[in-house]
């Protein structure tokens, strides 16, 4: 099959991760996949047998997506491609205009629940032949969004080569691993160490509100523990060497920063939302994203003991063969439909 992926960027995150992966083994299973993005930091995590080009399918003007829309659809004609696979809202209207133009089939996955917005955002959803959920969460949390076309595949990922070890170390090594935004919660983090514990913070991640973040550590006197990395492409190793991952989103589709951690197998401490709940399979050991004292009791907690409260079993996330099979079905049932 000839595939087309679209994203906005290819910066760190999960729906960048999770395109990556995709198309790396659909290529790797002899299919020819092209990813259409804006580029960044990750791009070069994408295999020599996937093509990237690079265009400003991230800008959220409708002249420049129409405009995007036409130089892919002239490339389908003249190149053959088969369906095209959007991820995000503007690459959705995107994908949509360039299959009608050209009439193959388009497929979008809805990779966080935005909600019952103005019907302009969704419009596209409606009209896809197939709307991949990644979690059973998304789809409750956007079922007036779609029609009768969305079907649940969870984001899979592929083994680690590095594990958690527990260590006796002197100082704490916290680490939180994400986009560097409200949505994420690191705001509430740095409010809630405990500054009488030892303890230290790396940061892995980048976005909009890393200046504000920087300064908030300043003012609350906690700099000197807190690390701000940037993008790193070392997660695994600084999960596998670290002594909790803090994961205070207040929203997410499926959580592949903390599905890796439960890889790995390094202790957590995670949002009480409804993607972790359906991971972890219940509500146990929680924590209300956005309350502080109750944030400030559980890291406060493990210092003290070593132990989390939450227990989420490995075998509770999917493999990245069980994802990809998964969508290699969806693609191929619509392609020869």
């Amino acid at each position: 099959m000839r595939i087309i992926q679209v994203l906005p960027e290819l910066d760190i995150g999960g729906v960048e991760r999770h395109v990556i992966d995709l198309s790396n083994e659909l290529a790797e299973r002899g299919h020819d996949v092209l990813v259409i993005s804006n580029g960044g930091q990750m791009q070069s995590q994408l295999s020599d047998k996937v093509l990237h080009w690079q265009l400003p399918v991230h800008k959220k003007n409708p002249f420049t997506a129409l405009c995007c829309s036409g130089k892919i659809s002239s490339r389908i004609k003249s190149e053959g491609w088969e369906l095209i696979h959007a991820h995000s809202r503007v690459p959705a209207w995107i994908a949509l205009w360039a299959s009608r133009s050209t009439n193959i089939r388009f497929v979008v996955t809805a990779h966080v629940d935005f909600g019952n917005k103005n019907p302009f955002i969704y419009y596209p959803y409606r009209r896809a032949d197939r709307v991949i959920c990644v979690s059973t969460a998304v789809k409750e949390g956007m079922k007036n969004c779609f029609y009768e076309n969305a079907q649940v595949i969870l984001n899979g990922l592929d083994d680690p080569k590095r594990y958690w070890s527990e260590k006796s170390e002197e100082v704490v090594k916290l680490l939180f691993v994400g986009r560097l935004s409200p949505v994420k919660g690191l705001h509430d983090v740095l409010r809630a160490l405990p500054q009488d514990l030892k303890w230290t913070l790396d940061v892995l991640g980048d976005g909009p509100q890393r200046k504000e973040l920087e300064s908030l550590a300043k003012e609350l006197q906690i700099s000197d523990r807190v690390f701000f990395r940037g993008y790193s492409d070392m997660v695994d190793h600084y999960m596998a060497n670290s002594s909790c991952l803090l994961f205070p989103s207040y929203t997410e589709g499926m959580p592949l920063t903390l599905a890796r951690a439960v890889q790995i197998g390094i202790p957590v401490i995670a949002s009480d939302i409804p993607s972790v709940t359906e991971m972890a399979g219940s509500k146990e050991g929680l924590v209300p994203p956005g309350d502080i004292p109750q944030w400030h009791a559980a890291i406060k907690d493990f210092i003290c003991t070593g132990r989390t409260k939450i227990m989420i079993p490995v075998s509770n996330i999917p493999t990245l063969k069980k994802m990809i099979d998964s969508d290699e079905a969806v693609y191929k049932e619509l392609i020869n439909s």
